[in-house]
């Protein structure tokens, strides 16, 4: 078998997506036939033994997908040194050691995407895809109809002009109003800084869909493994 990197034989094995396994490697949390492996560094996974904080990393046999329903007061790691709610918590159950796919901040709830095959997730993460992730939104106060076309045409964040978001309203009430936003990219916060800077107030954001695959009536905290269907939808959404 020909060397492979190092981060993406981890990314194959369930230990994390390839950018995280940089991450570990960065800080020193990864061993190669005992050494403390550097970036960069190939191995050729017939030969050489890997570890990860001590524990010897091995390639599944079985990819397992599932999707979480994340409660708000979560982060959407697998650990974390300052001690907070992760979401490995809610997937301590799951008999494979798995990771999430993309993120939803800690005040974010709703459907977060977990898997062992590290293509799966980077072939869904990859910013070329463009895969569309939906979400309902309640803000405040109200909303007009030239802050609707604003999210709807591209805004400016962060100094980067945002792809137009799909945008309908749910629900308008006074001082209230719930939208449902559909947008291509997975930029950090983007929602909650293109209605901050519409001078809206985020009270709650709810994903519930990423490409075709739907939250439904999944109770929050619970997991289910998606369906055979699911998954190839989701491979022929991210091709």
């Amino acid at each position: 078998m020909a060397e492979e990197r190092l981060q993406k034989y981890m990314a194959e094995c369930g230990i994390a997506s390839r950018r995280k396994s940089e991450e570990l490697i960065r800080e020193g949390k990864v061993r190669v036939n005992g050494e403390v492996a550097e970036i960069g560094r190939k191995i050729d996974p017939k030969k050489d033994v890997v570890s990860v904080e001590g524990r010897k990393v091995q390639k599944d046999q079985k990819h397992v997908y599932l999707m979480l329903n994340k409660p708000r007061g979560f982060i959407s790691t697998m650990s974390d040194e300052y001690d907070r709610r992760c979401v490995a918590e809610l997937v301590a159950d799951v008999d494979t050691r798995v990771y999430p796919v993309g993120r939803l901040d800690r005040d974010s709830e709703g459907l977060l995407l977990f898997t062992n095959d590290g293509e799966f997730a980077n072939s869904l993460m990859h910013p070329s895809k463009h895969v569309p992730k939906t979400y309902r939104v309640t803000v405040r106060p109200e909303v007009t109809d030239d802050m609707i076309t604003k999210m709807m045409t591209g805004m400016m964040i962060d100094g980067q002009q945002t792809l137009p978001a799909d945008v309908k309203v749910l629900v308008k009430e006074e001082n209230r109003t719930v939208l449902e936003v559909t947008i291509c990219e997975g930029r950090n916060r983007q929602i909650r800084k293109m209605c901050e800077q519409l001078g809206l107030e985020v009270a709650r954001l709810k994903r519930i869909s990423e490409g075709p695959v739907k939250l439904g009536m999944l109770q929050p905290g619970k997991w289910r493994e998606l369906t055979h269907e699911e998954v190839q939808s989701l491979k022929r959404t991210a091709k």
